[in-house]
């Protein structure tokens, strides 16, 4: 299979990639569970329908529906004054006054080195570069609370009042309360730590049953082995979604387009799946959905088009992946990092976890961490249509060049278990309860 020059270079000038951004971004509260969602499926499945797509269906699936209410923090001792304040998804509500313990960037030997029985703790959205893996909110405040903390408190390191937002838990309600606030109010909680401050933390929020809704269709032959390629179309409902993850949907859709005008011998499954940022759940709902002996690869697009250069997570399967990408790379005389780095914080998770070769396509970011993402800041006009467009040409020829390849050796769970292990996942893991079960 190959996509032809002609229709690589219609994404030059594909204005849809823009235009569909922008309907998509125009949608109030994207988050899982919530109308806006469902709205969003509904869009892209119209959008999969023009571009030629078979099939397209919009299937329904059980969640956990978290409801945003009011959150306040204020500090009592030393001083008394009030800071502006976010609560975290599957917060519960709650009041609490309790001594100020900050726990620097949350790693476990900061969070084991600090007395947090009956505290609130609180902790940077950061990862020092020098500790050698990425730390997730989840395990961050999974040691706090398993430490005693009666609340915590997740401080953003990015300047411009900007409060993050972020899942405490998959898929269920936490025991104690959280809240996000920005680096301003950060560094005052910090300052205030430090003089045996004390703060209340009030949360008003619940959890109830809901539904969420994936969006996938076809293109290429109606039977056989497939590719799957999938973006996550929900949002945090504090912003309109537009980097994460409205430029990663934009990048999928458009690259359907093109896949329409190839002559695919391998069937492709095109995909938009609800309720990621609350626990992977429109992607596990996917993986049960299909025959994964029939999956060859599954490409996750989350955090593609949202800056120049994209990059590629191998996710094990390196010897048979890295050099398609190296392929395209020199074709296309782009750029194209590889990282080999596994991590199970993304939609390719429910499938690389049955052992499915799993590629996820990002962009090489300006900074750590998230940037505008998980903030108020994560809109439209942040996003650069041009990004989504030339990533989307990416995206299908590496598309194609899966699907040419006659087998990619399944991940075993084994190996999998070792490299999450080896790269120090397994404790950050089971204290955000994501640890397999049956690896024990």
């Amino acid at each position: 299979m190959d996509v032809p020059a002609d229709a690589l270079g219609s994404g030059w000038t594909d204005r849809e990639a823009g235009a569909f951004l922008t309907r998509l971004t125009e949608i109030e509260n994207r988050m899982g569970g919530h109308p806006g969602e469902h709205r969003a499926a509904e869009l892209v499945a119209e959008t999969l329908r023009d571009a030629g797509a078979r099939d397209v269906t919009v299937d329904a699936f059980d969640v956990r529906t978290w409801r945003r209410g009011s959150a306040e923090l204020g500090v009592v001792e030393p001083v008394r004054r009030s800071f502006d304040t976010i609560a975290l998804p599957y917060s519960p509500g709650g009041d609490v006054r309790a001594p100020l313990v900050d726990v620097g960037y949350g790693t476990p030997e900061e969070l084991d080195a600090a007395d947090l029985r009956g505290a609130i703790a609180v902790a940077s959205t950061t990862t020092p570069a020098e500790y050698g893996r990425f730390l997730h909110r989840m395990e961050k405040f999974g040691h706090a609370a398993a430490a005693g903390a009666e609340a915590f408190v997740f401080r953003n390191h990015v300047p411009g009042q900007l409060p993050p937002t972020g899942s405490l838990a998959f898929n269920h309600e936490v025991a104690v309360p959280g809240v996000g606030v920005s680096k301003e109010t950060g560094e005052w909680l910090v300052d205030y730590a430090a003089r045996d401050g004390v703060a209340t933390v009030r949360v008003d929020a619940s959890t109830e049953p809901g539904v969420s809704h994936n969006v996938h269709g076809v293109f290429g032959p109606a039977a056989g082995d497939e590719v799957v390629v999938l973006a996550h179309l929900d949002a945090h409902d504090i912003a309109e979604g537009a980097l994460d993850n409205g430029c990663g949907v934009a990048v999928v859709t458009t690259m359907a387009r093109m896949l329409d005008r190839a002559d695919l011998d391998c069937r492709v499954r095109v995909a938009g799946v609800g309720s990621e940022e609350i626990g992977l759940l429109g992607s596990a709902a996917l993986a049960d959905h299909l025959d994964l002996d029939r999956v060859k690869a599954v490409v996750n697009v989350d955090g593609a088009g949202r800056y120049r250069t994209l990059r590629t997570f191998t996710h094990g399967s390196e010897e048979t992946i890295a050099p398609l990408v190296e392929r395209v790379a020199e074709r296309t005389d782009r750029p194209l990092p590889i990282e080999e780095h596994v991590h199970p914080f993304s939609d390719h998770w429910p499938f690389l976890r049955e052992g499915v070769p799993a590629v996820q396509l990002h962009s090489e970011t300006p900074e750590r961490g998230r940037g505008w993402g998980h903030t108020h800041a994560d809109t439209r006009d942040k996003a650069d249509s041009r990004n989504v467009r030339e990533h989307a040409m990416l995206a299908a020829l590496l598309v194609a060049e899966l699907a040419d390849v006659e087998r990619i050796p399944r991940v075993q769970a084994s190996d999998l278990r070792e490299r999450l292990q080896g790269e120090q996942f397994e404790q950050g893991m089971r204290a955000a309860d994501i640890w397999p079960a049956d690896w024990k």
